[in-house]
């Protein structure tokens, strides 16, 4: 591969994993706020014993792990790209 194809796309790869860095940064602050919420929620339906608050605290709690689950999703895309990332200084590196 030519070298300044291969800058190209280290140039692409920088730019989604600085996005991809920033949307971590957003996740972990909703995660934050989506799980102090479920707790309270877990607590007021703890207290109140009944059906609708139950039902809140779960709903709030799915919420919370659809969260979870993106984070997880968007790690593995930056695990990935920092791989590619590596392949592609390798081979700039290389006479």
């Amino acid at each position: 591969m030519g070298t300044r194809r291969t800058e190209r796309r280290l140039s692409q790869v920088a730019a989604r994993l600085r996005s991809l860095r920033e949307e971590l940064a957003i996740i972990d602050e909703q995660l934050r706020q989506l799980d102090d919420e479920a707790d309270d929620l877990a607590l007021r339906a703890l207290v109140s014993e009944t059906p609708s608050a139950s039902y809140e605290s779960n709903d709030a709690r799915k919420h919370a792990d659809a969260m979870r689950r993106h984070r997880e999703h968007v790690i593995g895309e930056i695990a990935t790209l920092e791989a590619r990332q590596d392949e592609l200084l390798d081979r700039l590196a290389r006479p």
